[in-house]
């Protein structure tokens, strides 16, 4: 059932938003500031991929200094853009039944897409 919902959800915007994030995250790699930032896209990339049977959990140092203040870049630097066309593509998918837990997906990647740092993904 997890493959077939992961390729439906490629269908349904999880390719257009990797390649968003792929491309972000190349524009990060171009300045020496922005690599700790590609790196984390770059792991959402694979994220939104195979969305489904994967988990995200908070690591030790989620309320860390560090994680709040990257948190806080992140969110003017691109978090805000990713953020928005995944609440775009969730409302656009919850029109139908049937599109509804992808919508959800999206909602859950939003949030995800906001604050990036402090979290694992299993």
């Amino acid at each position: 059932m997890k493959l077939l919902g992961n390729i439906i959800w490629l269908l349904f915007g999880g390719l257009a938003t990797c390649i968003e994030y792929v491309v972000s995250s190349i524009g990060l790699f171009i300045t020496i500031i922005g690599i700790p930032f590609g790196l984390q896209t770059l792991k959402l990339a694979v994220v939104m991929l195979w969305p489904f049977g994967t988990t995200i959990k908070d690591n030790d140092n989620a309320g860390g200094c560090l994680s709040i203040t990257m948190n806080i870049i992140w969110f003017f630097i691109g978090g805000l853009w990713i953020a928005l066309t995944h609440l775009f593509f969730g409302l656009l998918l919850c029109i139908t039944i049937i599109g509804i837990p992808f919508g959800m997906q999206h909602f859950k990647f939003a949030r995800l897409a906001l604050v990036p740092f402090g979290k694992d993904i299993c």
